[in-house]
């Protein structure tokens, strides 16, 4: 299987007064999504657009600020390719952003070439803007999307009547309104409309397609949804802690997960620690959680670089196992002569933990006992996360097969991990411990990354 290229947010806000500064400020917000590319495009009797390789504070100038006249537009920051594109086309003058994974983007791509259509780069992004093309209006081509595109798809879409917004029929990805008197903001998180002084409405429904305009929010159109498939990852780790999306706060969900695991360790009553500590940044509601529940000594042991950039989001190994190296450090003082409990979310390769677990015992920790908020990582997402090849995932090496189907797999798992990563101890939340602890239905959320099972698709 290829790789999965994207990891990125979208904003959109239409006012009565330039926009361009709150779009700026919004992609700032959800800097976190994607620091590789950023984008902002505005509407000002046609398309403005401006596009570049780099994060929002450094790369857009005071010209580009300038130039990026009108009252309503988008923006988007990524990990793998310039967003927003604009079009010329019978449907207007169009600007278009998402966030997502088209999964049959190659077969898409060779039919619309058979039919004489050309293609800039072969980005998903433009698949999706050709099948809307090609109706005869916005809302019918927005709405073939459901039909034509396996995948997932959070888009908005920037016209003369102002901002369409949709999320896909299964809500994949997280897709937020937010008002604010005139201002009326579209975001892949609520961090960026909260830090906006705007009011969360409500998520975007599933199949939903909404105007944004003058007046406000407007439903166009509600296409049938099969089910919700909203991705746990997304309160794991991607999303900024002081979110909320579906109705669940970011910060609530992480501290229930390490609670979880606080819970199995009480009970299998095998592990004796003297303080519990966050692998930051992601991990520090997950430890929080577990101290609240274990009632052990929350105390940092990593000092984190606050100018380092995500390491799961870079987009190669090399780039991820530098920025894993610059972003932390080590507190000897909190470390030596201590029996630890670290808290993470994830574990994909397992080099990163593994760096870790190594330099605290170096720094003096007698015991190093790894504690991670996911179930295992069996299969590489589909739909937008950018988790790696099969053959990198760590937990595959250990069952090919793909399958744990009880608590005596998850152990042999976790003891040939903790061998793999030098810990003392490993364990995850089960897939069964995660969904209670979070409180979403299990039939609402896509677990295909950790039990392979990928919700029914058109």
């Amino acid at each position: 299987m290829k790789e999965v290229r994207d990891n990125c947010g979208i904003f959109g806000l239409y006012s009565q007064f330039p926009a361009v500064f709150d779009i700026y400020n919004g992609i700032d917000f959800l800097q976190h999504r994607g620091q590789e590319y950023c984008g902002i495009a505005t509407y000002d009797q046609h398309v403005r657009q401006v596009t570049h390789h780099g994060k929002v504070g450094n790369s857009f100038t005071e010209q580009d600020l300038l130039y990026l006249t009108g009252n309503w537009g988008i923006g988007h920051v990524s990990l793998w390719e310039r967003q927003p594109m604009a079009w010329q086309s019978r449907l207007g003058n169009i600007s278009l952003a998402f966030s997502g994974n088209v999964i049959n983007a190659d077969e898409m791509i060779a039919a619309m070439k058979d039919q004489g259509h050309s293609f800039y780069r072969g980005y998903n992004i433009e698949v999706i803007a050709k099948t809307i093309m090609e109706a005869d209006d916005m809302v019918t081509g927005i709405a073939a999307l459901a039909e034509r595109i396996k995948g997932a798809y959070s888009l908005v879409v920037l016209a003369a009547e102002g901002i369409y917004a949709t999320r896909d029929v299964y809500g994949f990805r997280p897709l937020i309104l937010g008002k604010n008197g005139t201002r009326f903001a579209v975001s892949s998180e609520s961090r960026a409309i909260q830090n906006l002084d705007m009011d969360i409405v409500r998520d975007v429904r599933p199949g939903e397609i909404v105007l944004i305009n003058a007046e406000g929010f407007h439903t166009l159109k509600q296409l049938p949804s099969p089910r919700k498939a909203h991705c746990p990852f997304e309160w794991a780790y991607t999303a900024s802690i002081d979110s909320i999306i579906d109705g669940l706060y970011v910060q609530e969900a992480r501290n229930h997960l390490g609670q979880a695991l606080a819970q199995r360790d009480i009970d299998e009553k095998d592990v004796e620690v003297d303080i519990v500590a966050p692998v930051p940044m992601s991990g520090i509601g997950h430890a929080l959680g577990y101290h609240q529940r274990s009632q052990i000594r929350y105390q940092d042991v990593f000092l984190y670089n606050r100018y380092a950039d995500r390491s799961y989001t870079q987009s190669s190994q090399i780039a991820r196992e530098k920025m894993a190296k610059r972003k932390i450090s080590v507190l000897k003082y909190a470390v030596e002569g201590k029996r630890i409990v670290i808290c993470d979310d994830s574990i994909v390769r397992g080099t990163q933990i593994q760096d870790k677990v190594r330099d605290l015992k170096k720094a003096g920790a007698k015991e190093v006992h790894v504690r991670i908020a996911c179930p295992p990582l069996l299969y590489p997402c589909d739909f937008g996360v950018s988790t790696r090849t099969m053959e990198e995932l760590a937990a595959r090496q250990c069952f090919p097969s793909g399958n744990i189907s009880c608590i005596d797999d998850l152990r042999k798992l976790e003891d040939w991990i903790a061998g793999q990563i030098d810990a003392d101890s490993v364990k995850y939340n089960s897939i069964d411990a995660f969904v209670t602890a979070i409180g979403i239905p299990r039939g609402d959320l896509c677990l295909k990354c950790w039990d392979g099972i990928r919700p029914l698709l058109p």
